[in-house]
């Protein structure tokens, strides 16, 4: 039996990824820069897990949201890096009168009534432009995807995912707060 030759991996040899191979544009279909929970498992956080392991846990797979469930399994929210920041953090530690290490991802997750998303049958008839536009008026970084048909929550779009696909900077303005500019204000 004829036996395959090895190789060594040298230091010029470029790990690839899937969205180097699939160039857009603007005006290419919605559903290319869509993450289908039919095909991938969504990223995910407990809502009892300790915030602060959440963040850790998202800044080393350099994920900025996660999906958050229940005991069940079942979605109650989503937490980004947005709602991870020291604000929040000393925000809920004040309300709850809790220490650091206390707060949990429960706590500065946007709950599930508070979210907005797109509809899987209007995403299909739409082009990543016109899902771009949307995501900076509304100033979402993320948005979830519901097939209302079948009332699932079927996926995500991610503005930092199509920044990446077609290789521009993308800056979705997030709404500025009191300790923004009490801290502009200080500095």
């Amino acid at each position: 039996m004829k036996t395959l030759q090895l190789l060594p991996v040298g230091n010029d040899y470029h790990l690839v990824h899937p969205e180097e191979f699939n160039h857009l544009d603007p005006s290419a279909p919605a559903l290319a820069i869509f993450t289908d929970f039919k095909k991938h498992v969504p990223q995910s956080v407990m809502a009892d897990l300790a915030a602060v392991h959440a963040e850790s846990l998202m800044r080393k797979a350099h994920v900025r949201m996660k999906v958050v469930l229940d005991k069940e399994g079942e979605l109650i929210g989503i937490v980004s890096l947005n709602e991870l920041d020291d604000q929040n953090f000393f925000k809920v530690r004040h309300e709850e009168r809790i220490r650091h290490d206390e707060v949990l991802v429960q706590h500065l997750m946007i709950p599930r009534q508070d979210l907005m998303a797109l509809d899987y049958n209007e995403l299909a008839a739409a082009d990543i432009d016109q899902v771009l536009e949307t995501l900076k008026q509304n100033k979402q970084q993320h948005c979830l995807v519901v097939d209302s048909e079948n009332e699932q929550i079927r996926g995500l779009i991610s503005a930092t995912d199509i920044a990446r696909r077609l290789h521009i900077p993308l800056e979705i303005e997030k709404p500025t707060t009191f300790f923004d500019i009490f801290m502009a204000i200080k500095h």
